[in-house]
Parts: C-alpha cells; structure tokens; sequence
C-alpha cells in the first residue's frame, strides 16, 4: 500500500471524545492529512458532536478505519512512527519530518500506552513542551494541530507543498 501522495498522517488510537474527533477531522481536511482511527472509538461516526465540531468538512477527510495499531502498521511497513507522548524526552520540533510520516496519539484519558511507547525508538516519541507543571496535558486537538503544521512547515520549507 503506497502512502507517496500523502503529505502527512494522523493516527489517533481509541479517540473517546467526538467533538476532539471532529476538530482533527477538520485539520486534516484543511492540510490534507489523512486521519486513521484505530480499535474501539468513544462514539459512534454518526455522533452528532462529531458531525459538529467537524462542521460540513467531513465530506474532505480522507478517513481510514483500523481494527487495531499492527494492522495499520502491517499496511504500511516502510513508514515512519512518531508517538506523541507526554512521558516522551524528545521534542517535536528536534526532529526531521518527511512526507508520508504517521503522527500517532492516545486516547485522551489515558495517552499512548506504555507497551507501544516502549515498541519504538526514543527519538521517534515526541513530547510538546509544557512550562507549568500544574498542566497534566494539553487537548488532543491542540496537540495535534501543533505537531502536524510543524511537519508541514518542515516538508513546505524542503519544497514539498500539500
């Protein structure tokens, strides 16, 4: 399964809250990110909050559904994982996105979990910086809108445009 046309992916595993989902959804049918939902979700894709925060854009996310994480990964052996993650000690703007890259994040009262974190190499698990630690995290939307139009910058300054 070939993944060159694509500028970037967004995996989110188990995602439990619709209208998170649907924020996501609308950024990738902005930047033209694919986003891959992974195992159980928290609702179902007709939910109404989904369907909302999503607005009428869900026509132009290019939504892929997934059983479990090596089922995607089994698709797509070449690619390269990067795992947000607040127990991470890589940030994500040390590292070197490329075209085709998968953006993965847990569930959001949990996160990833340790097993799949501990799967991959450090510097491939990435952390947003947070300078209070009275934050325990940031939104799932916030996070990954950060992360994604970082890899975007990146690929658009190597000449690389979605």
């Amino acid at each position: 399964m070939s993944n060159s046309k694509t500028i970037f992916n967004i995996v989110l595993i188990e995602p439990e809250i619709p209208p998170n989902t649907g924020n996501i959804g609308r950024l990738c049918a902005a930047t033209g990110a694919h986003l891959h939902l992974v195992g159980k979700l928290g609702f179902s894709l007709d939910d109404k909050h989904l369907k909302r925060a999503g607005l009428d854009y869900w026509p132009h996310v290019k939504l892929h559904r997934w059983d479990n994480f090596a089922q995607l990964q089994q698709a797509y052996p070449s690619a390269t994982w990067w795992l947000a993650s607040k127990k991470a000690q890589a940030v994500y703007t040390g590292v070197k996105f490329s075209r085709g890259d998968f953006a993965v994040f847990g569930k959001e009262t949990a996160g990833l979990p340790e097993e799949l974190l501990a799967a991959h190499p450090p510097q491939q698990c990435l952390r947003i910086p947070i300078h209070n630690s009275a934050v325990r995290s940031l939104n799932i939307a916030n996070s990954v809108g950060i992360i994604l139009y970082e890899a975007l910058r990146q690929l658009e300054a190597d000449g690389l445009s979605t």
